[in-house]
């Protein structure tokens, strides 16, 4: 098995195995930590091992052409878009950003190109209202895996029939950026919505409340009806918090109105906005758009 090097992560930043080096070991597997797989020591080991076929998921490392070519059938993928949409580094969180209402996942055939490979299997799901980034990977994890086995069976027994990507509707998934989580408040309460959503569980949307950091892990568009405090021209500004109540802090927007429902203040735990209140005095607050 090969995963990445060890790094270091976390308070004071010690040097941690990853998850899947840490499985691997308890399975009893050999894992290979190799910093890139373009050496020739990493593609010796590679050759050396007589693969069939090799299945890369989330690797994180680009495998030269001729790390592609060490198995006897190649390198599958598991990719979480419906291919060629959202081809990429964050295809899940890209996803829920444009309010997609549909995802899944494509098992492909991997060559020199970024997730350009010839499709092997998909399935589609719905994004609910409510997903994250979190809870919709976890769905599309357990999918993948079963797609996966059953993938690699037909290709076993020569029933794969492999499809290429349509060349209309292509999308790119760039790599999440840490600033991207910072909420501009002048925006519509949808789109503020959905980054809340997309960066559960990293980095976690965040504001300012007087002049601290305030992420925000939950929050709740609210119908039209409620929305026209929020609206242009209305009087108030975007950030302004309108109510604070056991239900969560409504707070305006460009246009609409975001409910938070679970919020957390640096170097403090989240709460829920029940409990957030107890300690917060938000009547006139306003949240520092950026």
């Amino acid at each position: 098995m090969f995963t990445q090097p060890d790094r270091p992560s976390g308070r004071g930043q010690p040097v941690h195995a990853s998850p899947v080096k840490n499985l691997a070991a308890l399975r009893g597997f050999r894992v290979y930590q190799p910093a890139t797989l373009k050496s020739q020591e990493a593609l010796e080991t590679l050759r050396g091992l007589e693969l069939d076929v090799l299945v890369v998921v989330a690797y994180g490392l680009i495998l030269p052409p001729a790390a592609l070519q060490c198995p006897r059938q190649g390198c599958i993928n598991i990719h979480a878009s419906l291919l060629p949409r959202w081809r990429g580094a964050a295809p899940i969180q890209r996803a829920v950003l444009a309010g997609d209402s549909k995802t899944g996942v494509t098992i492909m055939r991997m060559e020199a190109g970024l997730d350009t490979g010839p499709m092997l299997a998909t399935r589609e799901i719905d994004i609910g209202a409510d997903d994250t980034a979190k809870t919709l990977h976890d769905r599309l994890a357990r999918i993948g895996a079963e797609l996966i086995v059953e993938t690699l069976r037909a290709l076993r027994v020569g029933r794969v029939r492999e499809v290429p990507q349509p060349s209309e509707g292509v999308t790119y998934a760039e790599k999440i950026n840490k600033a991207e989580a910072l909420i501009d408040w002048r925006q519509d309460a949808a789109l503020i919505s959905r980054r809340v959503r997309a960066f559960n569980p990293w980095p976690i949307a965040e504001t300012r409340l007087n002049g601290a950091q305030l992420r925000i892990w939950e929050a709740q568009l609210l119908d039209s009806a409620v929305t026209e405090a929020g609206e242009p021209g209305a009087g108030i500004s975007p950030g302004a918090v309108l109510a604070a109540t056991q239900d969560g802090i409504d707070v305006a927007c460009g246009r609409g109105v975001l409910r938070i429902r679970r919020l957390q203040l640096a170097g403090r735990k989240a709460l829920f906005a029940r409990e957030f209140i107890k300690g917060q005095r938000l009547d006139g607050a306003r949240f520092a758009p950026v």
